[in-house]
């Protein structure tokens, strides 16, 4: 490994948190979060909603680690406490990591803060709700950490992360966060591109079938052309559920592209 290598932590090793046991892919634009889209909030309502049923889904196995996943500036391993910020966006919000951390610690990058958002969502209402905590929201137990990947990621180092992040011990539960192309018409981000559509449907067919095989065999330049920041984080995601071993069902949840980009939601679970 060459330049993306020595991007990575010193901390190599991120634990010994296998096996697998379950898995949600999420998308983390900011106008998830309600404060941050105003008025057209209502428009990702829908997306939420998946959103918090794949959640819901993975904390429903009752994991010994939650690892959040997604891009980030490099590669390794963010460790408690970290913090995000919204305020990039236009809210003075921040999102800790972990609920009650003693301070702001490491900046978590959007990937991961929309994750921690997501999964605080559930906390907040297990905090509010009757009935069992450990069906909503991580338990007593569930210890939360997350990971960032470079988005030019190599195989390499991809295969190092799924590695680690597939390795023996704990029962792990990751939270996979990545949008897919953002070139689905003249209004995208990307603008227009032929491409876009027949890329995302096979990225919502491998989700939805939990097929390591194309997830692994997405083309990073073709990706990185199509401005999808999901490609490394989903190769990851397919790489440990690979070396964790069994068989996987997939579910895709949603699959659409309100602003040209293309968003999608899918649970995973072993068979």
């Amino acid at each position: 490994m060459t330049g993306s290598a020595r991007r990575r932590s010193d901390d190599s090793r991120y634990g010994e948190w296998v096996p697998l046991v379950a898995a949600a892919v999420c998308p983390h634009p900011p106008l998830l979060v309600p404060d941050v889209a105003g008025s057209a909030a209502p428009e990702l309502d829908d997306l939420r909603a998946a959103c918090d049923t794949a959640v819901r889904r993975l904390l429903a196995v009752d994991p010994d680690t939650v690892v959040l996943l997604g891009t980030g500036p490099v590669t390794g391993l963010i460790r408690t406490p970290a913090t995000g910020s919204l305020q990039p966006w236009g809210v003075d919000l921040d999102v800790p990591l972990v609920r009650g951390q003693p301070d702001r610690g490491a900046v978590l990058p959007l990937s991961l803060t929309i994750g921690a958002w997501l999964l605080a969502r559930h906390d907040a209402r297990a905090q509010d709700a009757p009935g069992p905590r450990a069906q909503d929201a991580p338990g007593p137990r569930t210890s939360v950490t997350a990971v960032q990947v470079a988005a030019d990621a190599g195989p390499a180092e991809l295969a190092a992360l799924a590695d680690d992040v597939g390795g023996a011990g704990d029962r792990v539960a990751l939270l996979v966060l990545g949008d897919g192309s953002a070139c689905r018409g003249e209004k995208a981000p990307g603008y227009d591109d032929a491409r876009a559509l027949p890329y995302d449907q096979g990225v919502a067919a491998a989700l939805a079938d939990a097929d390591l095989d194309a997830l692994l065999d997405l083309d990073p330049v073709l990706s990185a052309e199509l401005k999808a920041a999901g490609r490394a984080p989903w190769q990851v995601l397919a790489g440990a559920a690979r070396a964790s071993g069994g068989g996987w069902r997939g579910e895709l949840l949603h699959d659409a592209a309100p602003y040209g980009v293309a968003y999608f939601v899918a649970s995973w679970e072993r068979v």
